[in-house]
């Protein structure tokens, strides 16, 4: 039976060489992605900025509604399609796109270290990842074997496959699919398959390939349940991130641990940080988990 660890953990990405919070504050952060710096809206930055000055490439000025929308106030010349960066031995593309971000989450670096440790020395391991985006977490979890990688959004799935090509993991054993996350997941139930770990990012709202409306509140016990059914007393992992809710962790913990009550091994849940650099670094929180992990 699997154990609720009632305690909150905080799982901090410390960055690395190609990524850097150099600050933060006044709702916004100042981020370093390779060569070039930018700004983004950051509700949860309530603080002064440590620095006087952000010398950025770019702004994203945001929506005036609270759920989208924004451009991008560039004042440098950026590279045409974007430019490569790193983390471990996954290369990718990062540049500017009309959703505020740079086309990868920087604070997802620990979850990627963390599933491949529950992974640590698995060559055969078979993997789901919902939500998948640009591939960056499905390179990482290829080296432990292959990777089923989902994602309703055309555009992201290209880009995946263009980063396991930058990477030279085009020949590794992924299924690249453009799907709705939950009418996949079900389907897999139907045929009977198992995985050994499941990472889901799923959004607030979001729309499938075919128009499905994805509501987070409504759909997620769902995918959740199917996801359960995924998995047995053989598998390792699985980890669920949740962005810009009006819920705790403790809520998602509840739910992963009523589905996996009948499975080995342990369930817990925290938050998402990453740490700024430099004198006077602060942690600045992104997102809340729940996890399920059952070690060897």
């Amino acid at each position: 039976m699997a154990q609720l660890r009632r305690d909150p953990i905080l799982m901090i990405g410390e960055g690395w060489d190609a990524y850097r919070l150099i600050d933060s504050g006044h709702g916004r952060k100042f981020e370093q992605f390779g060569p070039h710096a930018f700004i983004r809206p950051e509700p949860q930055a309530m603080w002064a900025p440590r620095l006087t000055q952000w010398d950025a490439a770019g702004e994203f000025i945001p929506g005036s509604d609270e759920d989208g929308g924004g451009r991008w106030n560039l004042t440098r010349d950026l590279p045409q399609g974007g430019w490569p960066i790193g983390w471990e031995d996954v290369r990718f593309h990062v540049q500017p796109t009309p959703f505020r971000h740079l086309g990868f989450f920087p604070d997802m670096a620990p979850v990627w270290q963390w599933m491949c440790a529950q992974l640590d020395g698995r060559a055969d391991a078979a993997t789901l990842n919902l939500f998948g985006y640009t591939g960056v977490g499905t390179l990482a979890l290829s080296r432990h074997g292959p990777v089923t990688h989902v994602d309703a959004s055309k555009k992201s799935v290209a880009q995946a496959r263009e980063n396991a090509a930058l990477s030279s993991m085009e020949d590794r054993p992924i299924r690249w699919l453009i799907d709705d996350a939950a009418k996949f997941t079900a389907r897999e139930v139907r045929r009977g398959k198992r995985y050994d770990g499941i990472i889901l990012d799923p959004p607030k709202f979001g729309r499938g390939p075919e128009g499905e409306v994805w509501r987070l509140e409504e759909g997620l016990p769902g995918l959740l349940a199917d996801c359960r059914k995924l998995l047995d007393t053989d598998s390792r992992f699985l980890f669920l991130t949740v962005y810009a809710v009006r819920m705790s962790s403790l809520a998602l913990a509840g739910l992963v641990d009523e589905m996996f009550r009948d499975l080995p091994g342990t369930v817990e849940h925290g938050e998402l940080a990453v740490s700024e650099t430099g004198q006077g670094a602060r942690l600045l929180p992104t997102a809340i988990f729940a996890r399920w992990s059952n070690p060897d």
